[in-house]
This record gives C-alpha cells, structure tokens and sequence, in this order.
C-alpha cells in the first residue's frame, strides 16, 4: 500500500539534511517504508493521501523508560493500554521496566513482554531483563537468557542494586554482552522510607524526606564501576545536581556513561506540590526519585541545554486512583507521563526559545533511541514509516480526556500546552489519530 503525507512542514535537518528552517515537505510511504522524502510536491499515485492541514511532521518518539505493568498488574495498565497511550503521545517506540509480577528475570516472562507488543502491533515495546532476581539485590539473574528473549538493557528499575559487589559483578557481566545497565540510583541506607525529598516541605509537613545523595552515591558507584569494567552505565530519571556533576565529569574523562531526565524534574519541585481539600500534599505528585529542589531542577535544565543529558524519559508509571488517593507518605510511588511528555518540553522549552524544536525531538527519538543501538529518529528515504503529525500551533488543557492509559496520576492535570499528536504512524500503519 502507497500512502502521501502531504501539507505538512518538518525541518531539513530531520530529514537528514543541513538546517534548521521548517518547509513543506511530501513524503511517500510504501508499506512499512519511507520511500521518497521530497521538498517538492510528488505526485506518485498513491492508495491513500493524508492531509496534514499544515501539521508538523515528526520521526516517531523513542521512550527510554515506561512501566506497562504486565504480567501482573494489568488494573494499573498493560501493554495494548500502555502502547495506546504512547502513540497518543507520539512515541512509537518504548523501553519497558522489568518490575512487573512475576519480574521480568526469566526467559519466559521477557519474551512474553516482547511477543505481547508484537501481537498488538501498536508500539514497539522493547523490554529490559532484572539484574537481579526478584530485583531483590542478591542474585544476578541469567543475562544471556534474557538477551536471547529480547531484552536490550538491564535494570532492577524501582529499586537500587545495595550491595556493591553483586553491581559490579553484574556490570562485568552485561559488558561482555554489550547490554547496558540502566540505574535506578538509590542508596536506601540514605533515602531510609522516605516520601519526598528532604528539605524544607518535608520538615513543614513532617513527612519523611529522601536525601538527595542517596542518588548520587550510586551515580558516583555507577561511573566508576564503568571505568573500571567499560560497560556502558545508564542512569534513569537522574534529579539532583550532584549526581550531574558525576555523569558531566565522566563524559569529560570519556567513559560510557549517559544519563536521561524527565519532565516533572524539568519542571516541578518539591515546593510545587498542591495541598488537597484536607490540607495534606497531593499524591499524584509523588514519584522516585522526587521532586527536589528549586537548585536541583535548575541543574537539571542547565544539564539538558548544555547537552549532558542524553534523552529525555517519561518514566511512564501508571497507579489506580485508590492507590493514588491516599496519603501521600503511604500513596505508590509514580506518575504516568506519555501523553504529556512532548506538549510539555515544546510549551516550555522550544515555545521560550530555550531549544530548538529539531533538538528536542532528538532527545525524544534519534538519541534515546540511540541508547540502546536502535537506528531511529530521521524522516529519510529505507526507514521504518514511524512518523508523528504534531499541531504546534494550537493550545489544548491537560484534563482526563487527554489520556488513553488506564490512569490519570499526573501532577500536570490542568496545564495548557502545545505540541498535541494528531496522527502517529507505526511501521506505516496509522495507529493513532485524533
């Protein structure tokens, strides 16, 4: 089947060319391929035109961080609901966490993560294998298992690997397989239970707090560990300035380490977080790690402009609203993010002249997707057809009608922003449209 996007607008550098200026571009998909990029009109016959009505046009996004929940937890999301609410964002491709029940530490349980996506045919949901089993931090689970089944990373995600020992045996260990280790970095003897970050809102609220280095005495751990077994070290939603200082001074010394950062430690902190009705703190505004400081989000916006950071994640991690409707201190940790991540980096970053737009969707696609060797992220002639239309000009509020996850923890509920997909295409099917 032929298909012609047409009345659309993409910059030349996305299309594999030199420069920044937005033009009208044609681009004719055959199948699951683009076969011409054209900067001219085109006038192929076709089986199907898609207007784009002046639309921007994107490579699809690439996702380094999403929790889909199955096997186990399927009320909170699984992966067709999952993938639904990553190609309304714009995201064809993710990489699913390994914390579902049973853990994806086994052949069976990744490969039925990597079949299920496939079955759907949605999104490209590329799963992770555990570290450790049960992500209990004692025993390295089977990596070349997990290879074999489709993994392409290792992470315990949602919990830190404590003992030194069993991380560094497992980084050896991942480097001969050349799969990177993915870091939830937290030492728990110095995040001790806590809720939110330590500060002054916890003090006020008498919460207990997460001191931010119990995050950067594993990142530290984590980029020495790198330099000393050369495996290529991850750290996943990183959020406080010391732990960008560790990776920035590792990528000066030219290790293989990167680093990603998420939306809401962009944009929030610890001294946002809305009280409800009863006076306590909003639990749709927890997550791990937590919101921080006002110093701590300002490192991390420093670190993205000045190009530490590698990709920007959502860390997609769906709860039920009786889960999230409790106290903030007893409330799961988490909140869902694909829906919202584009609109949010566009309205904030490219809209105040802070990024360019080409920028940004390399650090949704073409870099995230780079992580993990995955050849993504350019609209040009023998790629995949994954390909987003994105209305930039048009504002819209973030209210419940805007996900398609089986949840709504979001602390961005009530935000207006640009940058809604319109249409997602994956593999050149249309899997999306508004």
């Amino acid at each position: 089947m032929k298909i012609l996007i047409k009345n659309v607008k993409t910059s030349k550098y996305l299309a594999g060319q030199e420069g920044e200026e937005l033009l009208p571009v044609w681009v004719l998909v055959q199948d699951d391929i683009i076969q011409k990029v054209s900067f001219t009109p085109l006038s192929d016959p076709v089986d199907q035109e898609i207007d784009g009505k002046g639309s921007f046009l994107s490579p699809g996004l690439c996702d380094p961080q999403v929790h889909f929940r199955e096997p186990g937890l399927e009320y909170k999301e699984d992966i067709k609901s999952g993938s639904l609410a990553a190609v309304k964002g714009g995201f064809t491709s993710v990489i699913s966490m390994p914390n579902t029940a049973p853990t994806a530490d086994t052949f069976e349980v990744v490969s039925f993560m990597a079949s299920k996506s496939k079955e759907h045919g949605i999104c490209r949901v590329y799963p992770t294998g555990a570290v450790t089993i049960g992500l209990k931090g004692e025993e390295i689970a089977p990596f070349e298992e997990l290879k074999k089944a489709g993994a392409i990373a290792l992470t315990d995600d949602g919990k830190g690997v404590q003992r030194d020992d069993v991380f560094l045996e497992a980084m050896k260990r991942a480097a001969k397989l050349d799969l990177p280790i993915l870091d939830h970095s937290e030492d728990e003897s110095l995040s001790l239970g806590g809720a939110i970050h330590k500060g002054k809102i916890s003090e006020k609220y008498g919460i207990k707090g997460i001191d931010a280095a119990s995050e950067a005495t594993h990142v530290e751990r984590g980029c020495r560990y790198s330099a000393e077994t050369n495996c290529h070290y991850h750290v996943l939603h990183i959020s406080t300035k010391k732990s960008i200082e560790y990776v920035r001074k590792a990528k000066k010394q030219g290790l293989r380490v990167t680093a990603e950062v998420s939306p809401h430690h962009l944009l929030l902190c610890d001294e946002l977080i809305p009280e409800r009705s009863d006076g306590s703190l909003d639990s749709n505004w927890k997550m791990n790690p937590p919101l921080r400081s006002k110093e701590d989000r300002d490192a991390c916006v420093e670190a993205l402009l000045d190009g530490t950071i590698d990709a920007i994640a959502t860390d997609h991690a769906p709860h039920a609203p009786h889960e999230k409707d409790k106290m903030i201190a007893d409330a799961p940790f988490g909140i869902i993010g694909l829906e919202t991540a584009f609109p949010l980096i566009y309205t904030n970053f490219v809209r105040t002249g802070k990024l360019k737009l080409s920028r940004v969707i390399d650090l949704m696609s073409k870099q995230a997707g780079a992580l993990f060797k995955l050849d993504i992220g350019r609209i040009e002639a023998g790629k995949k057809a994954d390909l987003v239309l994105l209305n930039l000009e048009k504002e819209v509020t973030i209210d419940d009608s805007f996900f398609m996850s089986k949840s709504k923890n979001s602390p961005f509920v009530g935000n207006q922003v640009y940058g809604e997909a319109l249409l997602t295409m994956m593999n050149g099917k249309i899997v999306y449209s508004k």
